[in-house]
């Protein structure tokens, strides 16, 4: 299975992996699937430190690539085609990390590991 891990999921699998899902805790540590963590977590993680709502340490980019490293991930980057599919997505979603997250999923085939429900409404798999 191809996955992307949503920003939750990356921080949790790092640091609080019993709120992560039975099957989200498999899924991740399954070395059959190929899972990715988006840029665009550490935009939203960068943003969320800097206006102190998510409290890290100072070394957190690499606290997060060691994470990155140890869950076999690999990076999923921003391309073109993501920006453009967010501007087709329905709006069931209003978070724009999550609306992103959701478009890069779509155009890459991969299956979304989130609890956020609302993210399910995207054509797109989401485990949980």
């Amino acid at each position: 299975m191809r996955l992307l891990a949503d920003t939750h999921v990356l921080l949790w699998a790092l640091n609080a992996p019993d709120r992560l899902s039975k099957d989200a805790r498999e899924a991740l540590i399954d070395e059959e699937n190929v899972v990715s963590i988006s840029v665009v977590s550490l935009w939203e993680i960068a943003i969320k430190v800097s206006i102190g709502r998510l409290q890290l340490a100072p070394d957190w980019l690499s606290m997060i690539e060691d994470g990155r490293r140890a869950l076999g991930a690999r990076w999923l980057r921003l391309e073109t085609a993501h920006c453009e599919r967010v501007a087709s997505l329905s709006w069931h979603h209003r978070d724009p990390f999550d609306r992103m997250l959701a478009a890069q999923a779509v155009c890459e085939g991969l299956t979304l590991i989130s609890r956020d429900r609302v993210l399910a409404a995207y054509p797109t798999p989401v485990l949980w």
